[in-house]
This record gives C-alpha cells, structure tokens and sequence, in this order.
C-alpha cells in the first residue's frame, strides 16, 4: 500500500480578501438604504399648512385683528422654504446614490469618483462621504484623509456623528481601535432618529470600545439590538463583527464565539476579518481559524491509496 498526498490549490489571503470585498459589497448593493416617501411628505405638510390657516382664520374672526393671518401667512413662507431645501436635499442624495450604485467595478469607481468631483460642490459633505466610501474599497487610508477634509465644527451634530462614525469604522478596519475610540467617544447616539442609524453607530462604538480597555460598556450598547432583526439586515455583519470583538475584549469566549459562527453561517470567508485583520485578539483570531476549518470552507490535506 502506497499514500499518495496530493495537495490541492490553496486561496492565497489576496484571493480570500478579493472574494470576501466582492460578497460584502454584493451585500450592501443589494439593500440600499430606503428614500423618503416625497408623496406622503408633501401630503402632510400640505396638510398641517392648511391646518394653520384654518386656525388663523377662526382666531381672526374670534379677535376681530389680522395677525393670525399674518403668522400663518409667515409660517406659511418659512414652510415653503423647508420643503424646497427638503427637495433639493432629496435630489442631491438620489444623484449620489444612483453613482454609489453604479461603483461596483474599477471604471465605475473612477467614474463616479469623477462625477463626484464634478458634478458636486467640494463643501457638499454627502458628496464627500460618497467619494470616502468609494476609496475604501481600494484605499482605506485615503479614504480616512478624505472624510478628514470635512470640518465637523461646521456640522449639525447627527450628520458630524455620521462622519465620525464612518472615519471610526475605517479606523478599526485598519486596526486602528485607539483612533476609533477618540472618534466614537463623541458621537451622541441618541440625536439619531432612525434606529438603524443608531444600530450602525452603536456596533462600529460598541468594537471601538472592546477593543480598547471598555468592553463592558460596548456589551450593554450591544445589548440594545437584535442582529437578527428584519429592519437591520443591512447591518447583520457589523453587529455580528462588533459582537465578536466586544465579547472577545469583555473575556466571555463563548459568546465571541457563538456571533463568528453566526458569521460563518452567513459565509465562512466572512470570518478572514478576524483572521487576516491587523491587531486583533489572539483567542479571537485562533477560534476563528477553527471555525474555518471546520466548516470545510479551507482545503484540506486529502490522502489516496492504491495497492
């Protein structure tokens, strides 16, 4: 009897990288974030304005005097005036959004890069955070410079906390906790109306702060949110990757442990984060690997024999 080892062709880390960008952007492409309904907008504001000279017009005649007309007809301007910055600000993020959809190859990306540079002012902030999101996926440091250009002091706190956040994310990609952490240390998640706003802020915060010495702080932020919840499918993996690394940071194992399989379920290539991430935790690192392998997503050693 005779073995025969034969080996077969390993994924190199580059492929493995280059498989798991394609998945997470196949993911993101696939559930772009939801457009405000404009005709139920417009229905209810047209609604409470006509509400407001309904009242006016019942006071006016109550107190014999026009100045409840008068603010009515000057709540009416102010109004007005709102709707049409909504609806530029509505057309502007369509317009960005149609590019993002659009940079899913490399000549996509340059000509959305392009078009950013372009067709936007150097001052509109979605427009630089789309053009960070696009170099990420090629050059996660340029992309952290770029977000850098936009001065948080002249932001409303929940669009400052946005690019925070999403500097703070790029950050702990790159291993980076300790500049996360100064980033996610400012961010008021409760200025954030829509909830998965606040799941995103709270995952990229709650790894930042296991990563840094604060885990039992990330645990009770993560505890707030259900990974599994319908309304935050788009954010399963951050959590799920902020889950790992939190618990990892807090020592319980176990738990660490039981979000990367739920990771692995999803894609094992999923768990090369973990594997190939730069300054990640060794106990994290290890059981990853042995989750890989055991899933079979990682060639084995197979053994023939012939007499």
């Amino acid at each position: 009897m005779h073995a025969l080892d034969k080996k077969p062709k390993k994924k190199s880390p580059a492929s493995m990288q280059r498989d798991l960008k394609e998945m997470l952007e196949a993911r993101q492409s696939a559930s772009p974030p939801p457009t405000p309904d404009l005709k139920k907008t417009v229905t209810r504001v047209g609604l409470i304005v006509v509400a407001g000279w309904v009242i006016a017009a019942m006071v006016q005649s109550a107190v014999k005097s026009w100045w409840p007309v008068g603010i009515a007809g000057v709540l009416t301007v102010l109004v007005a005036g709102a709707a049409i910055y909504f609806m530029r600000l509505l057309k502007n993020q369509q317009a960005i959004g149609a590019l993002l959809s659009q940079a899913s190859s490399t000549e996509g990306r340059k000509d959305a890069l392009k078009r950013l540079e372009t067709d936007f002012k150097k001052d509109d902030v979605q427009a630089v955070i789309a053009r960070s999101q696009i170099e990420m996926q090629e050059d996660p440091k340029k992309a952290i410079s770029t977000l850098e250009t936009i001065d948080l002091s002249k932001q409303m706190q929940p669009v400052a906390d946005q690019v925070r956040t999403m500097r703070a994310m790029m950050h702990l990609t790159q291993g980076e906790a300790k500049e996360a952490r100064m980033l996610v240390d400012q961010v008021e998640m409760g200025k954030q109306q829509d909830v998965r706003a606040r799941a995103m802020f709270a995952a990229v915060a709650a790894e930042a702060w296991g990563r840094t010495g604060q885990a039992k702080k990330g645990v009770d932020v993560l505890e707030l949110f259900n990974p599994d919840d319908p309304e935050l499918a788009e954010f399963q993996i951050q959590l799920y990757r902020a889950r790992a690394f939190t618990f990892a940071g807090a020592n319980d194992m176990k738990a660490a442990t039981r979000a990367m399989k739920k990771l692995a379920d999803m894609n094992p290539q999923l768990l090369g984060m973990f594997i190939m991430g730069k300054k990640v935790h060794p106990l994290l690192q290890r059981e990853a690997q042995q989750i890989v392998a055991r899933s079979g997503a990682m060639p084995r050693k197979v053994v023939y024999k012939r007499s």
